[in-house]
């Protein structure tokens, strides 16, 4: 059994020392291995510092030009600051340095001049003893010569005076009438310059069409027939039609026309109305015509007051009283010597205030002035008194501006104007009634102005003949070359237009010439 066990012990023992070596030597391989793998990581790690070193290493130095350049770059920039603040410092030293020059030598000037003001006052205070000295002396002098003069001639003080003051009077006479002439005609041509570039400048700005109305209207009948019934049985269909409308219907043998006339352009522009619409509507009776009589009222009625909102729009004056609203719109309906009183009124607005714009003056207020100057004529038919007055005391009592009352109560001369803007609607009022084709006249008004043209003329002192040209627009006098010499002639002429312009009424200007014409004569014998 022993031997036999033996064996077996053996292969163990042996089985065992061959797992340990086999273990040491796995274990060496394992640690050969393991060194080997850790000798790589290390070397990898190694490399890895190493590439992280030399990255850092170019990064860093990267940063540093970065550094360096921006330095270098804030360092130029701060450079060209100082520069900058430098010129700027330099600029404002010679600017101090030029101001200290010029105050001294101001400073030195000034010195200068109080030293010759000194100078001067002594000079001045010197010759002002010497001059009094002297004008002692010779009131001295004059008055031993006066009492002397008056022992002579034997006159009292005031008569000697007297004399001496005739006789300078009539020596200075003509230079006196020369120079107010040439004063008058310098002060004439400035303000005619002045007062045409105004008006040109107003009228260029404003340009209204030529209006003229007629004082009756014409209706057009389809045919003769109409006539009959509009007349109706009995004449019931027209005389219901004249006593709604208090408008004369003239029915004659004018072809399909039928003429309204009335004194009232409201009632006969309603009457026009009126039988306009029964020829249309055919149905022509008096109840018929009563009830299209008062429609057409208040058509008229509201028509009137839009005429007066565009007006008072297209003048821009701004807020205004409706019934004076009311009655500017009625002014459409009111002619004067032919001339629309609306359009007058609108266009005299504008002129007005355009002028005033150039002299510097409130135009609202001008233009409402202009709007408002002629209101009166909406109702003088209705009320006593001129349409002046009566626009006045409208205006007032609807609490019109100062300005606006003074240029209603002076647009015709009637009172002075106390406002620059009464006299400027005076003169758009005058502009607008002159300007060609605005205004008719009649032959026996014409002929009439002219006249009294002449007459007036011919009163004054000195003048031979006088003659009334252009229209009216011009009177030539001429003038006795005996009795007037040409000094004279600027005082004829300026008396003639002072009569004028008191004693007649007339739209735009009249031009006064005096002619004095020198004859000389002698007979061959």
């Amino acid at each position: 059994m022993l031997f036999a066990a033996f064996p077996v012990t053996e292969v163990i023992v042996s089985s065992l020392l061959g797992l340990i070596v086999g273990g040491l030597i796995g274990f060496i391989v394992r640690v050969a291995v393991v060194e080997k793998g850790f000798q790589n990581a290390k070397n990898k790690s190694q490399g890895i510092i190493d590439n992280a070193f030399s990255q850092a290493e170019r990064i860093k130095k990267e940063k540093l030009l970065e550094a360096k350049q921006e330095i270098y770059n804030l360092k130029q920039e701060n450079e060209k600051i100082l520069k900058e603040k430098r010129r700027e410092v330099q600029v404002i030293e010679n600017k101090l340095h030029q101001r200290e020059e010029l105050l001294e030598r101001r400073s030195s000037n000034l010195d200068k001049r109080e030293v010759n003001l000194d100078r001067k006052e002594e000079i001045l205070d010197n010759r002002k003893s010497a001059i009094d000295e002297k004008n002692f002396q010779l009131e001295k002098i004059i008055n031993e010569q006066n009492s002397k003069l008056l022992e002579i001639a034997n006159f009292s003080l005031e008569q000697a005076r007297e004399v001496i003051m005739k006789r300078v009077e009539e020596d200075m006479a003509e230079d006196i009438d020369r120079y107010l002439r040439d004063e008058e005609e310098k002060a004439r041509s400035e303000a005619q310059k002045t007062a045409r570039e105004i008006i040109t400048n107003s009228i260029q700005k404003y340009a209204q069409e030529v209006t003229s109305e007629t004082t009756v209207s014409v209706v057009t009948l389809p045919n003769d027939e109409m006539k009959g019934r509009i007349i109706g049985r009995e004449g019931r269909n027209i005389r219901a039609l004249e006593a709604l409308t208090g408008v004369d219907l003239i029915i004659d043998d004018t072809p399909e026309a039928v003429v309204l006339s009335g004194f009232d352009p409201i009632r006969r522009e309603i009457a026009k109305k009126s039988l306009e619409t029964l020829i249309a509507d055919g149905r022509i009776h008096p109840a018929r015509i009563e009830e299209i009589v008062e429609k057409t009222r208040v058509e008229v009625d509201q028509f009137i007051r839009d005429k007066g909102d565009e007006a008072v729009f297209e003048t821009g004056i701004g807020r205004i009283h409706p019934d004076l609203t009311k009655l500017i719109g009625r002014l459409n309906f009111r002619t004067s010597y032919g001339q629309n009183a609306l359009r007058h009124s609108i266009e005299t607005a504008f002129l007005a205030g355009k002028m005033a714009v150039e002299l510097g003056e409130n135009e609202i207020i001008a233009k409402r002035a202009g709007l408002l100057h002629d209101i009166g004529k909406a109702v003088d038919h209705e009320m006593q008194g001129s349409h002046v007055e009566i626009g006045y005391s409208l205006a007032k009592k609807y609490r019109e501006p100062k300005e606006v009352l003074d240029a209603i109560i002076s647009h015709h001369g009637e009172q002075e104007a106390t406002t620059i803007i009464g006299v400027l609607v005076a003169a758009a009022d005058a502009l607008s009634a002159a300007r060609p084709g605005a205004r008719s006249e009649s032959l026996e008004n014409y002929i009439n102005r002219l006249a009294q043209l002449e007459e007036i003329s011919s009163e004054v002192k000195g003048v031979d003949q006088a003659f009334a040209i252009q229209a009216g627009r011009e009177v030539r006098v001429v003038v006795k070359p005996n009795e007037v010499d040409d000094a004279k002639t600027h005082v004829i002429a300026k008396e003639i237009k002072e009569r004028i312009e008191e004693r007649l009424s007339y739209p735009g200007t009249i031009k006064v010439t005096v002619i004095r014409e020198t004859r000389a004569q002698d007979i061959a014998k």
